[in-house]
């Protein structure tokens, strides 16, 4: 009989519909039941020898809360009986148009719980230990999980063995997963932790890559991809990360009616094994990154998401530079100004943030124009390897796109249409801060704009990090970096920012509150003994 191997994970839910993502040990038909009457059914496609299903739920009530089973060829599989966890619910959009929306990033998978953690107590883990206390109480609408699901080059001690038992790790690329089946394991550790099961089986999740969904710098600049590209492991690390991503994590960010509609998709399902199909999109995607679209749009009621893809969308030349290619920029810019009318927030989340500390931010841009040659041939060779060894390469690192971004987004808050918020929404940078944007009179937009990023849920940052962020935000570092912009020739950026929070450090978790227009923000770290502390709670805007 089939069983569920992995799952079910909640992933899409609106007034009416809702999807379920499943993987099967066998093929097989996966239906999803709830108490009060809604289900969808579909079969399972394969993909290397694993079996998934997307299961569409119709029929769904507004406002309301439904428990559901997942049935496997007609049998039930679950919940367990024996599961110490509340059922499974979908819970549709409250009638009174609140959306809690929760966020992090950065998610080493957490060791077995007779084991000592070596960075400290889980954020999610924490959160679903606390919604598991109280089913009833409030929780989030949707969490989004802003990159580094998974670390393909840095692996727990448990997955290291389980390679060495496959593999020679004195070989390339030793302890970094090589091919598609190494990336299912990275996903089995990570989401078969019992708490982070249950609580992505009844919470739902967006979710997009960052660096070490694939490895440390992925698409860092031109040259980085021409050297990573000579080594022989390379190829098969980048197309099976792709086509892992693909299953595990972008599947479920579409909602039934574009799942429909994919052709991917329908071209997966309708062979026997869906691997070659897939693996050819993988290939096409590395050929041509502009080709294939990873962003997204969700709408929660009248709170617009834009999840916008900042790793593999780039363009890295160095005469054209951009985080995101003409076509994605485009996008981009579509979503966020169609029917502005139609929503109060609009949310751009981003696995990089693009405000940074003052410093950071200027030796980034610093770093750039001496990568595109502003002081010459030998400064560009340094700011090369600076940029790699810095992991110089966020939104600050691609000027061009930084004050684009910067436009769209003034343009958008701007006029009798603007939303009361603009919130960029990242992680990455294993600490959590809010700053906000301020323009020059008679440029500044009607919207509120905040930076606001939270990272890790689970993970570390050295002690030397620490400082430097702190002395990132200080007047001293703000000095420091406009003697190095002075020296970069950097033109000055038309926006400036404010750090209003933080920088806070630990495994943590932000929840915005958003209702009608206004928009209440809460920080919370994860404590030894399992729970959640509130480090801090502020209104961003009012009613």
């Amino acid at each position: 009989m089939a069983g569920i191997r992995l799952g079910p994970l909640l992933r899409y839910v609106d007034g009416s519909s809702a999807t379920v993502w499943i993987e099967t040990s066998r093929p097989c038909a996966a239906e999803v039941r709830c108490a009060d009457g809604a289900r969808g059914t579909a079969r399972t496609f394969q993909i290397a020898g694993h079996h998934y299903a997307v299961v569409p739920v119709e029929g769904l009530t507004p406002g309301t809360s439904s428990p559901y089973e997942v049935f496997l060829d007609g049998a039930h599989e679950w919940p367990p009986p024996e599961s110490p966890f509340p059922p499974p619910v979908i819970r549709t959009p409250d009638a009174d148009g609140t959306i809690r929306v929760a966020f992090g990033s950065c998610r080493w998978a957490a060791p077995p719980a007779d084991a000592q953690d070596p960075v400290g107590p889980d954020a999610l883990d924490s959160m679903a230990a606390r919604l598991a206390g109280a089913p009833e109480a409030e929780r989030p609408d949707v969490l989004l999980l802003l990159g580094d699901q998974v670390y393909a080059d840095e692996v727990s001690d448990d997955t290291r063995r389980w390679l060495a038992s496959r593999r020679d790790l004195s070989e390339p690329p030793g302890a970094g997963v090589s091919d598609y089946e190494e990336y299912t394991h990275l996903y089995y550790e990570s989401w078969l932790d019992p708490e982070i099961r249950w609580l992505l089986s009844t919470v739902p999740s967006c979710m997009i890559f960052d660096d070490h969904d694939v490895i440390d710098d992925w698409n860092t600049s031109a040259a980085w991809l021409a050297d990573i590209r000579t080594t022989p492991w390379w190829r098969e690390r980048l197309l099976s990360g792709l086509m892992s991503y693909w299953v595990y994590q972008h599947l479920g960010n579409l909602n039934p009616a574009e799942l429909a509609a994919d052709p991917l998709y329908a071209r997966v399902r309708a062979h026997p094994d869906g691997t070659d199909e897939l693996r050819a999109f993988a290939a096409g995607a590395d050929a041509d990154p502009a080709s294939v679209r990873w962003s997204y749009r969700r709408d929660f009621g009248r709170v617009r998401l834009l999840m916008v893809d900042s790793r593999a969308a780039r363009v890295l030349d160095e005469d054209r530079r951009a985080m995101i290619d003409p076509g994605e920029a485009e996008w981009l810019r579509t979503e966020a100004l169609t029917d502005r009318d139609c929503y109060d927030h609009l949310l751009l989340g981003t696995s990089l943030p693009w405000l940074l500390p003052h410093l950071v931010h200027d030796a980034e841009e610093w770093d750039a124009a001496l990568c595109r040659g502003e002081r010459g041939p030998r400064w560009a060779r340094f700011g090369e390897r600076l940029r790699r060894a810095a992991d110089l390469e966020h939104w600050a690192a691609f000027p061009d796109s930084f004050e684009e971004l910067a436009g769209l987004i003034a343009e958008t808050g701007t006029g009798p249409q603007a939303p009361a918020t603009v919130l960029v929404l990242s992680g990455d940078v294993h600490h959590a801060y809010a700053a906000e944007a301020t323009w020059p009179a008679g440029r500044a937009p009607d919207a509120r704009v905040l930076q606001l990023t939270c990272s890790p849920v689970h993970n570390s940052i050295p002690a030397y990090m620490r400082h430097g962020f702190r002395l990132g935000w200080s007047a001293a570092g703000r000095a420091l970096g406009r003697r190095l912009t002075r020296h970069g020739r950097c033109a000055p950026t038309s926006v400036k920012w404010r750090r209003t929070g933080g920088p806070w450090f630990g495994n943590q978790i932000m929840t915005l509150t958003l209702r009608g227009r206004s928009a209440r923000l809460r920080l919370e770290r994860a404590q030894p003994d399992g729970t959640l502390t509130t480090v801090r709670e502020s209104t961003l805007t009012e009613p």
